[in-house]
C-alpha cells in the first residue's frame, strides 16, 4: 500500500499543453452511451414518422424558451468544463478546480430547470402517457437528467484530482471532462429532435 502511495505521489506533473490520453474503459462506456441513445433516437424518429400530425401538435406544446435556457446552460458549462481542462494542463489547479465547481453549479440550474419544465408540462397536462411523443419526451430527457446526476458525482472526482496532489491524475481529469461533453452532445440532439425539428 506505500509503495502505490509513493507511485502516485512520484507521479510526473503534466507538461504543459500536454494531453492525456483517455483510458480506454470511459472511451468505451461514452462510444456505448452514445450507440444505446441513437437508438432510440431512431426508435423517436420512426414513431414520429407514423404520427407527424401528434408529433408535431405535441411539439407545439413544449417551452421552447426553456429548451433554449437549458441549452445554453448546458453549452456553457460545456465551455467552462473545457476552461478547467486547460488551467490543469498548465499545472493552475487552483483555478481549474474553481471552473470544475462553476460547471457544477451549472450542471445544477440546469436539473432546476429541467424539473421546473416538467412540473410545468404535467400541470398543464401533459404526462408520459399522454401519447407517443410526451412518452419520448418524458423518456430522453428523464434519462438524460439521470446522467447528469451522475455527471454531478463525476464532476466530483475531478475537483477532488484537482484539489489533492497524492490523487492527481490527468489522465482521470481529462475522463471525466469527456463525460459531461458527452452529456452536453447527447442533450444539443434531444434538444434538435424534441424541440426544433419539424
Amino acid at each position: 500500500m506505500t509503495h502505490a502511495v509513493h507511485e502516485v505521489e512520484s507521479r510526473p506533473a503534466p507538461v504543459a499543453g500536454q494531453h492525456a490520453i483517455g483510458q480506454s474503459a470511459m472511451w468505451l462506456y461514452i462510444v456505448g452511451d452514445l450507440f444505446i441513445f441513437g437508438g432510440w433516437f431512431v426508435f423517436y424518429l420512426v414513431y414520429r414518422a407514423m404520427e407527424p400530425a401528434v408529433f408535431l401538435a405535441s411539439q407545439a406544446q413544449l417551452n421552447q424558451t426553456a429548451g433554449m435556457v437549458n441549452t445554453l446552460i448546458l453549452l456553457v458549462s460545456s465551455w467552462l468544463v473545457a476552461l478547467c481542462i486547460n488551467l490543469a494542463r498548465s499545472g493552475r489547479h487552483d483555478e481549474a478546480t474553481r471552473y470544475a465547481v462553476l460547471t457544477i453549479v451549472a450542471g445544477a440550474v440546469f436539473a432546476a430547470s429541467k424539473v421546473y419544465e416538467w412540473t410545468s408540462e404535467v400541470a398543464a397536462g401533459h404526462t408520459f402517457t399522454s401519447n407517443d411523443f410526451f412518452m419520448f419526451y418524458y423518456f430522453l430527457t428523464g434519462v438524460h437528467l439521470f446522467h447528469v446526476l451522475c455527471g454531478f458525482v463525476v464532476l466530483g472526482v475531478l475537483a477532488r484530482h484537482l484539489r489533492t496532489p497524492a490523487l492527481r491524475s490527468q489522465v482521470v481529469i481529462e475522463n471525466c471532462a469527456a463525460y459531461w461533453h458527452t452529456i452536453d452532445l447527447l442533450w444539443v440532439v434531444i434538444f434538435a429532435l424534441l424541440y426544433v425539428m419539424r
